[in-house]
């Protein structure tokens, strides 16, 4: 397979084009989005953590080890 050698400079010009086609997140949405990101994080943390404790219980119950 042959490979076309490109020009840096229409490389660049190429690459400016294709990025001015890209529709941008505003503001307000970029904020709302990162809000999601770290309430679900935080949500997830939690969860973890219950079903650690829970499990680290069981083993405790069941087998009498840990803790």
């Amino acid at each position: 397979m042959a490979s076309k050698i490109t020009n840096p400079f229409t490389f660049l010009q190429q690459v400016r084009s294709e990025t001015a086609k890209v529709t941008w997140p505003s503001r307000r949405e970029t904020v709302i989005s990162t809000i999601m990101v770290l309430v679900f994080a935080v949500i997830a943390m939690i969860f973890f953590f219950a079903a650690d404790q829970v499990m680290a219980l069981g083993v405790e119950l069941i087998l009498g080890i840990g803790r």
